[in-house]
């Protein structure tokens, strides 16, 4: 499948006038991917081989790469076909308007419903989160400005969010619609676990949740408060009225599921900056085919 992707993105970019750079990025498979890599580079040496020595994650693999590419314009399209090689033209021709990155938009998606609400609550979430530009739908097909792809190169956490990065590097960016084709083989690699990992990541890149843990306790400490006020006002006026016992466990079990989901939240992040400060690897490269590489060497 690979091998197909190459040839058809290159005819769609040679026929249009463009050089090319193909940089193919081998996440810890083990069906002979990296063989078939390994032939591409031996036939074209403008195909560079990264193998790396266990899956670290879509997004880390894309990180893998970015660091080596070396063209004007920077695209990322994932092997599957779904992100066809007949579209890419699409993107890069509005690169020409001036924009640092534009996002391939779906108007239809050949996915499941629950990939599509997952991806659409994401992207409500890092709208939210991070002031994402009104309008922009981001996804995995989508190309970007050399610049921005070394700048992002820099990021070196161990938990990579791509789209995320991106955002924190520039608002000019756009949409371009094109169309959404079927898997040609395989399956997805990701599952709802995975899906949910990916969402977290979103933590990486806003301290907006720990804004809302403290006024959340603010908040149900202001009730706490009035509520006391109240009853106390309440058993001045009538020393006979009884304790309320349920509302009594009531507020206390709610308080203290706020709490302890907010100290979860604090150790999320405490874990991730201990993992980071540890220098968790990113990604590891097991092997590279890159004659430049070699020669500079």
């Amino acid at each position: 499948m690979i091998g197909k992707v190459v040839a058809l993105t290159r005819a769609e970019l040679t026929g249009a006038g463009y050089d090319y750079e193909f940089v193919l990025v081998n996440d810890g498979s083990t069906d002979g991917t990296f063989d078939v890599i390994r032939s591409l580079h031996e036939e074209d040496p403008k195909i560079i081989g990264v193998n790396l020595a266990k899956n670290f994650g879509q997004h880390n693999a894309i990180m893998a790469g970015l660091g080596r590419t070396t063209g004007d314009y920077v695209m990322l399209m994932d092997d599957d076909m779904q992100t066809h090689p007949s579209q890419c033209l699409k993107l890069v021709r509005e690169m020409e308007n001036g924009w640092d990155v534009v996002f391939a938009e779906f108007p239809e998606q050949h996915e499941a419903w629950w990939r599509r609400m997952g991806s659409a609550f994401t992207m409500w979430t890092m709208r939210t989160l991070q002031h994402r530009p009104k309008g922009v739908e981001s996804s995995n097909f989508f190309v970007m400005r050399d610049y921005i792809a070394k700048e992002a190169a820099k990021y070196e956490g161990p938990y990579v969010y791509v789209q995320g990065i991106l955002f924190r590097i520039t608002h000019n960016m756009t949409n371009v619609p094109v169309e959404h084709f079927d898997r040609e083989s395989g399956v997805s690699g990701y599952n709802l676990k995975s899906l949910v990992r990916l969402w977290s990541i979103v933590l990486n890149f806003s301290m907006a949740p720990l804004r809302a843990a403290a006024i959340v306790g603010a908040a149900l400490g202001s009730i706490g408060l009035i509520g006391a006020i109240a009853l106390i006002i309440r058993r001045l006026l009538d020393p006979t009225v009884a304790m309320g016992w349920s509302s009594l466990m009531v507020t206390m079990l709610v308080c203290s599921g706020a709490i302890i989901m907010f100290l979860g939240l604090i150790g999320e992040y405490l874990g991730r900056l201990f993992m980071t400060m540890n220098k968790a690897p990113q990604y590891v490269v097991k092997e590279v085919l890159d004659d430049k590489a070699d020669h500079d060497e």
